[in-house]
């Protein structure tokens, strides 16, 4: 079990090893304060603060003041365990260890790339592009029944065209999962459906049945009830999105220029079982 799982082991008797004060509260708390010192090793509020941001959210339940102290009674256990140390790091510590400096110096890479601020014009001329200027795209409503042959299928046309009701029919013949339903399909786009369904739908005028269409999926007879273009939606509704968006093709890019910068040589990895990165026994010195 790690340090991590087992924080807080006994956070009822904190107060007994003597840590149980949290200093008073300071307007501009400086992270260089030690607020311990083991055997010449300073512990500071930074180290709290680092440490307490790696925590599970369930910890923010517990009183300020027990977390606090727990925190800097955790570090001070682990300080005491680290100068306790002797010998050889293990060879999967020492990867461990490079593994989180990689990952802890790309996050701050990550941040400063980030970091610079989207401009308005930036965030507009996204939302033209990808919104305002994109036109208005056809919705449709529509319903269908779903049979297994095509002569079942040309059956229930000729019942729809003498006066049959189409919901009716499809909750007593449809074998989709929207019969019980009358077979509605609800509104849906280009792209939802597959193309010979959506061809056949967008060939239709409201009120207007289909003749069969064959799909992977079986016969279908297909109601279109209704057509509506789509809205564009205001910038303040997809701001956060284009804003994500544009944070993504920002760091794309950083990491495509490093990588056309780059000489990387991947080595023929083609007799290495893939399931092999599961084995934790070839870690063991």
């Amino acid at each position: 079990m790690t340090f991590r799982t087992k924080l807080f082991p006994a956070l009822a008797i904190v107060a007994a090893v003597g840590f149980a004060q949290a200093p008073a509260a300071q307007d501009s708390p400086d992270i260089d304060t030690v607020l311990a010192t083991v055997n010449g090793t300073d512990i500071t509020l930074g180290h709290m603060i680092a440490l307490r941001a790696s925590l599970p959210a369930q910890y923010g339940q517990l009183p300020p003041e027990i977390l606090f102290n727990g925190i800097l009674d955790q570090l001070i256990q682990q300080t005491l365990l680290m100068q306790s140390f002797e010998g050889e790091v293990s060879k999967r510590s020492a990867l461990v260890l490079e593994n989180e400096r990689r990952a802890i110096l790309a996050t701050e890479v990550i941040e400063k790339v980030m970091q610079g601020a989207l401009t308005d014009a930036d965030i507009q001329a996204a939302y033209e592009e990808r919104y305002a200027s994109a036109g208005q795209e056809t919705e449709y409503k529509a319903a269908h029944i779903l049979v297994e042959t095509e002569e079942t299928a040309r059956d229930l046309i000729a019942q729809l065209e003498g006066g049959a009701d189409f919901a009716t029919l499809a909750r007593e013949n449809s074998t989709g999962p929207s019969g019980p339903n009358g077979g509605d399909l609800g509104w849906f786009g280009p792209g939802v459906m597959v193309e010979s369904f959506f061809n056949a739908v967008a060939s239709l005028e409201p009120g207007q049945v289909s003749e069969p269409v064959q799909t992977q999926f079986g016969w279908h007879v297909i109601k279109l009830n209704e057509t509506r273009l789509t809205e564009t939606p205001p910038l303040e509704e997809v701001r956060a999105e284009i804003e994500e968006t544009l944070q993504q093709e920002k760091f794309d890019a950083h990491v495509d220029t490093l990588t056309d910068q780059a000489t990387i040589e991947r080595s023929d990895a083609s007799g290495i079982a893939p399931e092999t990165i599961n084995n934790l026994d070839l870690l063991e010195n």
